[in-house]
């Protein structure tokens, strides 16, 4: 139950304005999107007399939230005007002060929250504090959209984990490569667009196995200069790794490589030498790996790899979402490989049905979105 329902006077007060003005906040959100981890995304306006007097946006860990950088903007224009925000504003020092005094001292008459935070050391603090200060809070507004921004953050919040998301392109008739192993290119260029831009430059961490650098020799960039690149993750237990791949040129995007205790001590060297970060993990499994990149702080991980290591990341609670382009190709070959290896399913009734599905074309291509059902806590 929500800590704070919306009772039917407030869903009565809540107008098409205060939505538009949610999804502003949204908006400006989303210009921070993939460099605010452990951060979630916000956004924040001012409005006063009708007009906007103040906008802002946390651009990342460190730096000051978003309803800040909207106070700085309005000025002594704050003063008995509205402010929105997607998220609950905090009520405790972290890196940066509570923002809740700030909209206390500024004047504020009334704060329009998109949802509560789900941060214990937030959840409901903000707004009982704000409240407590006679200022009108409405909760609520636009919450579906807000989850969606932030699904992510709740998730490690929630999880202690990274939000895990696997991606994959396949043909019509669920092939990932031909019987040769040639996979280039399933599909078309709006759909890799959409892969480089959104993906992976909203995403943190993209994860592959040895498997895909060995065959494939990804980038595993945003292709894009004006676009963040991920930090690139290769999970291999041997290190039989080609010496020159993609990956290791550190000066375009940062690689780590997570690996069993005691791997190929030579070929650790050797990719020290290139700026690549190398980590021993006592049992490498997709578990172990969203553990430690948890500890690193880390929000969203895409996982791009093979069919093999994606039955596993699967069967270990690692993935929560898919996206699955689907181009309309047909390749055949009983060992063509396809996108998600052996799970020890036997039976259809066994099969892992996508939640909240949602489906739409990208060029020639249609892609699927869906949630897996939550299995593994």
């Amino acid at each position: 139950m929500d800590k704070f329902p919306k009772d039917a006077q407030q869903e009565s007060l809540v107008t098409l304005n205060d939505s538009a003005m949610m999804q502003r906040c949204i908006e400006l959100a989303l210009s921070a999107r993939g460099r605010t981890a452990p951060n979630p995304l916000v956004g924040s306006v001012i409005v006063k007399d009708g007009q906007i007097v103040g906008e802002g946006f946390h651009p990342g860990a460190g730096h000051p939230h978003a309803e800040v950088f909207a106070l700085r903007e309005a000025g002594d224009r704050a003063k008995g005007a509205t402010i929105y925000v997607n998220l609950e504003p905090c009520n405790h020092y972290g890196r940066t002060p509570p923002c809740s005094e700030a909209l206390v001292a500024a004047g504020l008459s009334k704060v329009v929250v998109g949802m509560v935070d789900p941060d214990p050391r937030v959840s409901g603090g903000g707004i009982e504090r704000l409240r407590q200060a006679g200022i009108e809070v409405a909760v609520g507004v636009e919450e579906e959209a807000c989850k969606q921004l932030n699904e992510a953050f709740i998730h490690r919040i929630l999880y202690r984990r990274p939000f895990g998301i696997l991606k994959y392109a396949m043909t019509l008739d669920g092939k990932i490569a031909t019987t040769t192993g040639h996979s280039a290119w399933i599909t078309g260029i709006d759909a890799r667009n959409e892969v480089h831009r959104t993906l992976r430059g909203s995403c943190d961490a993209v994860i592959v196995g040895g498997n895909t650098v060995r065959r494939d020799n990804p980038h595993l960039t945003s292709h894009q200069t004006e676009t963040r690149n991920p930090l690139r993750v290769v999970m291999s237990q041997s290190l039989d790794l080609p010496a020159e791949a993609h990956v290791w040129e550190t000066v375009v995007a940062p690689t780590l490589v997570l690996t069993e205790q005691g791997a190929s001590p030579d070929f650790q060297q050797l990719l020290l030498k290139k700026g690549v970060t190398v980590v021993e993990l006592t049992g490498l499994t997709p578990t172990k790996a969203m553990a430690y990149l948890y500890e690193q702080g880390l929000l969203s991980v895409l996982w791009e790899c093979g069919g093999t290591l994606a039955a596993r990341a699967i069967a270990e609670g690692a993935v929560q979402k898919i996206f699955a382009f689907i181009a309309p190709k047909i390749v055949g070959g009983k060992a063509a490989p396809s996108p998600v290896g052996d799970l020890g399913l036997a039976t259809m009734t066994e099969a892992l049905t996508l939640e909240r599905v949602r489906w739409r074309t990208v060029g020639s291509d249609c892609l699927v979105e869906g949630y897996l059902p939550l299995v593994n806590g």
